[in-house]
């Protein structure tokens, strides 16, 4: 939702780097990362409507796979690409970043906006889930997480490239080994776990604080993608070829590790008689926080559609770059149309499902996001203009 901050056009390039390499090395960066923003943006709607209007058939972290109607698993399961992609474009756009400023101003530009995305979690973003301010409850979900994360990377691009990737694999490939972890409510490590690793609830000066996205996986993300953007530094079919690669080593490596029910998650079981349901056991993955087997398909995917959009320029992929450079503003305006237009078929229709109001099934939601793709793009569009245009106003570099 972040990842505004890849190098544009016409920024002083770096001791070394000639203007003719910046033009014609950085358009075809910003196209296919931003086309990779925008079209798991356009996924995220699709969640986001389900959690709006389908809530109360709501689905439980990792799905139980045998009670869960596919229909509903499955659309769930196509937003799991989503955090990680974003999570992981922010450390690569970073390193791009860097390319053109110095690491100092790298690093202080994450930590300014780190805490800006912070400050949005719990005002904006948080008033527009809840409908209340102050909100009686905080969900630190996944733009409170990006911010961790960027503060988190301020301070280790400091570090050789090397050290970087070695902390971001460790955390990756070890933090379920924590998992065991688990502070009781009176302990002082209760909150500090429960920021990091243990999603829970606890008070705060009268507010309840959730820790949807505990942060220390999502930090090995930031710095594995941070330790790709050299990648982009090769032609762009060596590139492609390397994405795809990386992309297919990955979803083997979950295949693999998935069928060995050792490590990386909760323990799978075929279900018999149902080739499907078994399916989805095999697939249904820890997301809070992002178990190994979760984050292995999942960025296994955003390799892959890294490889697909390089070179594209046709309508499709310039209209998901046009959305994926104005990502938090179509982050922030699609969490309030959602929010006004269940209130106002609440207030038309009343509550059909106890408290709620709910569409009668789920391809009302699908018919929904699909009605909502187009009017959502075109002010999306007039941001995204709206940035270009106006270098001066330095503050939207921050939204």
């Amino acid at each position: 939702m972040t990842g505004l901050i890849l190098p544009r056009v016409g920024t002083a390039a770096p001791t070394g780097q000639t203007a003719a390499s910046r033009s014609t090395a950085v358009p075809a960066r910003l196209a296919s990362i931003d086309a990779v923003r925008g079209f798991v943006m356009i996924v995220m709607l699709l969640d986001h409507v389900r959690e709006t209007f389908f809530v109360h058939m709501q689905v439980s972290d990792p799905m139980d796979a045998r009670t869960v109607a596919p229909a509903l698993f499955f659309t769930r399961l196509l937003s799991a690409i989503c955090a990680p992609t974003f999570i992981a474009l922010t450390g690569l756009s970073a390193w791009l970043y860097q390319q053109t400023h110095s690491r100092a101003d790298t690093s202080l530009f994450l930590l300014k906006r780190g805490l800006v995305l912070l400050l949005l979690e719990v005002t904006v973003v948080s008033f527009g889930w809840s409908a209340q301010f102050p909100p009686h409850t905080l969900w630190l979900q996944v733009i409170w997480a990006i911010g961790i994360c960027m503060i988190a990377l301020a301070g280790l691009i400091r570090l050789p490239l090397a050290a970087v990737a070695g902390i971001g694999a460790a955390i990756v490939l070890g933090h379920n080994l924590l998992d065991t972890v688990s502070p009781s409510p009176d302990s002082p490590w209760f909150k500090p776990w429960a920021m990091l690793h243990q999603r829970a609830a606890f008070g705060v000066l009268g507010v309840t604080i959730k820790t949807t996205y505990p942060v220390l996986p999502w930090i090995g993300v930031i710095a594995l993608g941070y330790v790709a953007g050299p990648l982009f530094a090769r032609p762009m079919e060596e590139r492609r070829r390397l994405f795809a690669a990386i992309g297919i080593g990955l979803l083997l490596g979950f295949v693999l590790l998935r069928a060995g029910n050792v490590y990386g998650d909760r323990t799978w079981a075929a279900v018999p008689g149902d080739p499907l349901r078994s399916l989805m056991s095999f697939v249904s993955l820890t997301k809070y926080p992002p178990s190994l087997l979760f984050l292995l398909p999942t960025l296994g995917g955003a390799a892959l559609l890294l490889a697909a959009f390089e070179g594209r320029n046709g309508p499709i992929a310039t209209r998901l770059a046009v959305m994926g450079g104005a990502a938090m503003g179509f982050y922030l305006l699609h969490i309030y149309v959602l929010r006004g237009l269940y209130l106002a078929a609440l207030a038309l229709w009343g509550p059909n499902h106890g408290e709620v109001f709910g569409l009668p099934d789920l391809a009302s939601v699908w018919l929904l996001y699909a009605a909502l793709i187009v009017p959502l793009y075109v002010p999306t569009r007039w941001f995204a203009g709206l940035k270009r245009r106006r270098r001066d106003w330095r503050w939207l570099r921050y939204i």
